[in-house]
């Protein structure tokens, strides 16, 4: 299991990690960016949307060649990504509830998205030939910490 890149106060904080996830990093980036600061009912709602394709995440890293959407400029719609951060925000929620804080106070203080594991993988091809099939893994780490 890596380390957290980000240090808080175990006694106001709760974390929860998320490794070697199958989803794009890249776009485990731009959500991770539009979800810090946010609180914890915020981000499960906001993470909600984009699942129901209501909500695009806009492209603040990585946006050449999204396509536009209407009022945000370049974004989309990543489902999967946003289901593996749901997971892991409430992970974050529940691990807060168990140490005894308020979980409506709580407040998304550091979250990052980070390449993983690439699990290799080979696809036959003609003549007893390969060609690599590798599949790319995130992680994912957040730290909630209560705001008065």
């Amino acid at each position: 299991m890596p380390k957290y890149t980000a240090e808080r106060d175990p006694d106001k904080s709760a974390k929860a990690y998320g490794y070697e996830l199958h989803c794009s990093w890249k776009d485990a980036i731009n959500c991770a960016h539009a979800l810090k600061g946010m609180t914890v009912a915020e981000a499960k709602k906001y993470l909600e949307e984009i699942i129901e394709m209501k909500r695009a995440l806009p492209a603040v890293y990585h946006k050449q060649k999204v396509h536009h959407q209407k009022g945000i400029g370049p974004g989309s719609f990543p489902k999967k990504t946003a289901s593996y951060m749901l997971k892991v925000v409430k992970n974050a929620e529940n691990n807060a509830e168990y140490k005894g804080f308020d979980v409506d106070n709580m407040k998304i203080t550091h979250i990052a998205a980070y390449q993983g594991r690439t699990i290799q993988g080979y696809m036959p091809r003609a003549h007893g030939r390969a060609t690599n099939k590798n599949e790319q893994t995130t992680n994912i780490e957040i730290i909630l910490e209560e705001v008065e």
